[in-house]
């Protein structure tokens, strides 16, 4: 179906783009759709790979699909997230605009400038859907919210110029899968520029106030734990973002130990993103068993603490980010 947006995926830190190949062959063989899957330029074994690399990296890959007419989503896993919001940046369609044929449309080069389009057809982000990962806020870098601190999960080594992992990545991002298969994920693993994490505040951008957003949640996380996921997803909300909220009984990596059921939450996804159907050629059994709707539910208090209590939190931090943002607009402005 020519009318079915391009899937553009961006991978986490130290992953490669051959870690979304289960999926991507579920989506391009079962539900017709076309998948692009990039590489970060931080993950090739070069230490001064920035943050602005792996945007552009990402900007390349919508470029080719916007400028060939067709609509894009982009798919972003933990950091990827990171990239994925800031790469969407001038690619989306804007909200109060009338689209007329005779008014050439706005679009944007890799190198983050805008351009107009000489063809009124030029494709747009229409959405963005996060697995495991956050929503970024516009001119911080990826580890500006943790103040510099890595989490006991990694290191910083200056020497080197790389992100270490000190947790076994086994353990660390596939620990549901068997443990032969995980042994090869693991060995797939690459070399994460500090860089990237550390600097490149001002290239940072909150694309996910720009498009609608599918969050795909993983609650046996051990590397983003799922409260803390929870808790993004109130922020987003309470600042104004439109999210779709999933959860699957997952560790980090769900496009891996459950790759039917991450490919049936995107296939909905495109759907509610592009207003059409697509291709079902695949059955997805047991999907209703496995995928949680994280919602506080009035006869099940379970639920306010479960899911209620990080929601809640989540947007008492959003409302608390907003004020900040309003005080500090007004004290510049004098």
């Amino acid at each position: 179906m020519s009318n079915l947006p391009t899937l553009v995926f961006v991978p986490g830190s130290w992953h490669q783009p051959t870690c979304y190949s289960k999926i991507t062959k579920i989506l391009q063989e079962k539900h017709k759709l076309k998948c692009v899957a990039i590489t970060l330029p931080s993950t090739t074994g070069n230490p001064a790979a920035t943050f602005k690399d792996d945007i552009d990296a990402a900007r390349e890959a919508i470029s080719r699909e916007t400028a060939d007419g067709r609509d894009v989503v982009v798919i972003a896993h933990s950091y990827g997230g990171m990239v994925g919001n800031s790469a969407i940046k001038d690619y989306t369609r804007p909200r109060d605009a009338v689209e007329s044929s005779s008014t050439p449309l706005s679009t944007s080069v890799p190198g983050g400038h805008t351009q107009l389009s000489q063809t009124p057809t030029a494709g747009h982000v229409i959405g963005l859907v996060l697995i495991a990962s956050g929503f970024t806020l516009t001119g911080m870098s990826f580890m500006d919210p943790f103040f510099g601190h890595p989490p006991p999960s990694w290191r910083v080594n200056k020497e080197t110029g790389y992100a270490e992992l000190v947790t076994p990545p086994r353990e660390l991002f596939y620990h549901d899968l068997p443990a032969e298969e995980a042994d090869y994920w693991a060995s797939q693993l690459t070399p994460q520029s500090l860089k990237a994490l550390f600097e490149g505040g001002e290239f940072a951008y909150a694309g996910w106030m720009n498009v609608p957003v599918w969050y795909i949640g993983t609650v046996e996380d051990r590397g983003l734990p799922v409260a803390a996921q929870r808790l993004t997803v109130g922020m987003a909300r309470e600042m104004g973002c439109t999210v779709v909220h999933r959860e699957l009984n997952t560790s980090h990596s769900p496009f891996l130990s459950q790759p039917e059921e991450t490919a049936g939450l995107v296939v909905e996804a495109v759907e509610a993103f592009a207003g059409t159907s697509v291709d079902k050629e695949l059955t997805r059994q047991g999907q209703g068993s496995l995928v949680t709707v994280p919602e506080a539910r009035l006869w099940q208090p379970l639920t306010w603490f479960k899911f209620g209590i990080p929601l809640a939190f989540g947007h008492i931090l959003g409302r608390c980010y907003l004020i900040f943002r309003w005080g500090r607009g007004l004290w510049g402005s004098r």
